[in-house]
This record gives structure tokens, C-alpha cells and sequence, in this order.
């Protein structure tokens, strides 16, 4: 087999298991901001084991990769909080289709981080994908303010998706993640401390222990597995092509909710029909892509 069919198998893999992380969210009774606070130190402390138990150095390359890993843990800190308070504040289904978007930020935002010429067929899968969120919003106009939280995220999303391929060619994959990790614990301990204290005026308490099953799942599989590899990936993958295979977390979460969580997941036939125009944006791109013949980012970097 392939290295290149092989990568695209383990990509679909990962989204899959992304397709978890809204569910697991709304299993945890926390504030998005307690969840992400908890997920990303678990997830520093689980690879700050992997790495010394594999003798990997912790000391970055460059001052240049130290600060690209402290921006991209505020944006993944934030990311993750808009992307729970979104599942918190609509279903799990409208958070994971919000999130469809990514790979339509991600075709405008990657040609200029990387002064690339922007590919028209990728703006016109992007497009298509976007259509689907629009038909959805049409449908589902209710959950506003939760597709709203989770466009935001998905533009967080490509930001720090493109960030990480310009990383993960100088850099071992577990320590970026670790300094990523470390940073979004930083930050999102900032925002907690401030929600707790001045406007909640509640007191820090300990997740219970279901909550701490679900939080180190969460944490290890979700986090420290799925985002090391898939950033791993981007060595052989384009930022745009893993970010348009992330638009099927949304078919993915919404099976899984649908098993877990029965009739309250359950949408409009609109909703459907916008969710398989974003299917389809992603099963298009490989034949556009082997016509353009559109090579990943490895090669631009590595010039």
C-alpha cells in the first residue's frame, strides 16, 4: 500500500476519533473553559512522559519555533473553548458542522501565510462545504449563537493547522505538541483563574471521578494520540487537505451522537442535506487534486 493512501486512512482514523470530543464534552458538567483547562495539562503531562521515556530533547530547535508554539497555544486554548461552549449552548451536531468551515478558511488563509497562488478548486470545494453550512443555519436558525461559537473555532482551526506544517519540518511532533499543550494550559489557567474569581465568584473544585475518566480520555486519545499524529501528518499532507478531511467530524459526530444521545441530536432534513454537501466537498478533492496535480506543502517548505 501507498505511504500516501496509508496517511489518508490514518487521517480519517484520527477525525474519527475527533468525532468523539463534543460528545465527551457534554458528558463532562464543566464550563468549556474548566474542560479545556483540564484536557490540555493532562494532555502536556502525558507527553512530557512520552518524551522523556523516548530521550527526546525538550529544547525546540529556534526562538522562531518557541514563539510560533506560543501562538499557536492561544489560539488552541481559545479554539477549544468556543469549540465546547458551542456543543454546550447548541448540540454536538451544529458545534461539528460549524466546524465544517475550516477547510474554507484554511484555502484563503494558507496561499498568503505561505505566498502560494490560491487554487480555485479548492475555493470551490471550500464553497461548497460553506453552502452546506449555510443550508444548515437556514434549517436550524435556533442554534445560532452555537454555529456562530464554532466558526469562530474552525478559523482558529486553520490558523494554527497552517502554523503547525512550517512547524513539524523543523521540529519532533510530540514536543510540539508538549509546548502547544503547555502554552494552551497556560492560557486557559489565565481565563479560568479570571471566570472563577470575578465573574463567577466560584470556588476551584476537583472534577469528580466519572468526569476524570472522560477528562484523561479526552486528554490521551483525543489530544495527545489524535493531535500529535495528525500534526505529524502534515509532513506528507497539505494543511487545506487535512482540514477538508476534518469537515467529516461532523458525519462522524453526528452518527455518534445520534447512538449516544437519541432523539435530541436529531436535526431537519435540511440539516442532512447541508452536511452531505460538506461530504461531498471532501470526497471531490482527491480528482481535482490529481488533475491540478497540487503538491503538499512539503515541497514549498523544504525550498
Amino acid at each position: 500500500m501507498k505511504q500516501e493512501i496509508k496517511d489518508v486512512i490514518f487521517l480519517h482514523f484520527i477525525v474519527f476519533i475527533w468525532g468523539f470530543t463534543a460528545i465527551i464534552g457534554l458528558l463532562i458538567n464543566r464550563t468549556a473553559v474548566e474542560i479545556v483547562f483540564y484536557r490540555t495539562g493532562i494532555s502536556a503531562f502525558l507527553l512530557g512522559i512520552i518524551i522523556f521515556s523516548m530521550r527526546l530533547s525538550f529544547v525546540l530547535n529556534s526562538r522562531r519555533s518557541l514563539l510560533k508554539t506560543v501562538i499557536v497555544g492561544f489560539l488552541l486554548a481559545t479554539h477549544w473553548i468556543l469549540f465546547f461552549l458551542s456543543a454546550k449552548i447548541s448540540t454536538a451536531a451544529v458545534c461539528l458542522v460549524g466546524m465544517g468551515t475550516t477547510s474554507f478558511w484554511t484555502s484563503i488563509i494558507e496561499p498568503i501565510f505561505f505566498k502560494k497562488q490560491i487554487q480555485l478548486f479548492e475555493v470551490f470545494l471550500s464553497l461548497l462545504a460553506l453552502l452546506g453550512i449555510l443550508i444548515v443555519f437556514s434549517m436550524e436558525v435556533q442554534y445560532f449563537k452555537g454555529l456562530f461559537f464554532a466558526i469562530l473555532a474552525a478559523i482558529l482551526a486553520a490558523l494554527f493547522s497552517i502554523i503547525n506544517v512550517s512547524l513539524v519540518k523543523k521540529e519532533n511532533h510530540f514536543v510540539i505538541t508538549f509546548f502547544e499543550m503547555g502554552f494552551a494550559f497556560l492560557f486557559s489557567g489565565i481565563i479560568l483563574s479570571f471566570y472563577l474569581f470575578y465573574l463567577s465568584h466560584k470556588s476551584f473544585e476537583w472534577p469528580t471521578l466519572p468526569e476524570g475518566i472522560w477528562l484523561f480520555i479526552l486528554a490521551s486519545v483525543c489530544t495527545v494520540f489524535a493531535v500529535s499524529y495528525s500534526i505529524k501528518l502534515m509532513k506528507r499532507l497539505s494543511a487545506f487537505f487535512v482540514n477538508l478531511t476534518i469537515n467529516l467530524e461532523p458525519i462522524y459526530g453526528i452518527i455518534l451522537a445520534l447512538l449516544i444521545f437519541g432523539d435530541s441530536e436529531k436535526m431537519s432534513l435540511g440539516f442532512y442535506l447541508g452536511t452531505s454537501l460538506i461530504l461531498s466537498s471532501v470526497l471531490l478533492y482527491p480528482l481535482f487534486n490529481r488533475k491540478s496535480k497540487r503538491k503538499p506543502l512539503e515541497s514549498d517548505i523544504l525550498r
